[in-house]
Formats: C-alpha cells, structure tokens, sequence
C-alpha cells in the first residue's frame, strides 16, 4: 500500500510539473503588442519634398532604439539640391511604454547633394560649379512616438546636423530632418 502511493504521489508531482512547465512556456510565447522588437515607417513630409522617406527601426531594449532611414528624391522640381540620404541614428525613449513617448536621437547621415551653383549670369542661366557632393554629417534630434494596441505607431520628429566634408562644395554646410510618421511596429 504504501508503494502504491508513494507511486502515485511521484505520478502526481510529475504530471503537475509538466503543466507547470508547459504554462511558463506559453506565456513565455505571448508578446505584448507594445513589445515587438521591429518597425517601419514612412515620413508623410517626403512626397512634398518630391522624396520617399522611409525607415525601419529595431528596438534595443523599452528604452532606446536602432534606425535607418533612407530619402530618395524623385522630383528634383520641388527639392532642387539633395539628391539621396542615407542616415543611422540612435534613440532614447523617456516614455512610460515600451519605445514610445518623447525621445531624443543622435544620427549620421551620408548624402548626395548638388555641387555650388553660379547664378550670376547675364543671361540668368544656373550652372553647376561642381558636380554631385558626397557628404557626411552628424546631428541631434527631438520628437514624439506613440503607439496603438493593434502594433501602428505615429508620430513627429526634428533634427539639425554640420555637414564634416565638402561643404566648401556645395551651396549648404548644414542639414535638417523633418517628419511627420506613420508605421507598424511587428
């Protein structure tokens, strides 16, 4: 009798640790919407400037974030001097959910710009000195970031950055960012 139940107490204790494991997996399955690790994102300021501008983001940890945001300019009638930019950047989060609220980022942006041009003509023709600059620079930036249940993100950023190399070249030796985004975090 008494191996009868020291069997059934074991078959008891194994049975219920199998569904005590099984449950920790599955909650361990179970990711909060505002938890996804990744997001993509379009700038709605891009189109008025001829452009595309999109992103995509991976976040580090509830509290900063890795991007990539990359500008193609399609009409060079509406935005008459960059021609591409690719820009990393890094963000802090200060908000209460996960990657969203205010933040701040640091980013690097590499991009092609117009060489100087010469307006100066009696015939009021435009030339181009110098032909597409290369350039690099680092900046700062500022915005908002929120978040549905459903995983779409919005939001409005800023930023100013000093271009390091060729400036001489070009007809700018500074570069601004602008958005106004919408996107969904998976």
């Amino acid at each position: 009798m008494k191996k009868l139940i020291k069997k059934t107490f074991l078959a008891v204790i194994l049975l219920f640790s199998f569904f005590v494991a099984k449950a920790q997996n599955k909650n361990d399955t179970i990711v909060n919407p505002y938890e996804k690790k990744n997001e993509v994102i379009l700038n709605l300021i891009g189109p008025l400037a001829g452009g595309i501008n999109a992103s995509y983001e991976r976040h580090l940890n509830k509290k900063s974030s890795l991007g990539i945001s990359i500008f193609y300019i399609y009409d060079n009638s509406k935005e008459k001097d960059m021609n591409y930019s690719v820009s990393p950047y890094y963000r802090m989060y200060f908000g209460k959910k996960y990657t969203s609220g205010f933040f701040i980022e640091g980013f690097g942006m590499v991009m092609s710009i117009d060489g100087k041009k010469i307006y100066d003509t009696p015939e009021k023709i435009t030339f181009i000195e110098n032909p597409n600059v290369i350039n690099f620079s680092i900046g700062a930036g500022l915005g908002w970031k929120g978040i549905t249940k459903s995983g779409f993100i919005y939001g409005a950023n800023l930023g100013w950055g000093k271009m390091l190399f060729n400036a001489d070249k070009t007809d700018h030796d500074q570069v601004a960012k602008f958005g106004l985004n919408l996107g969904y975090r998976f």
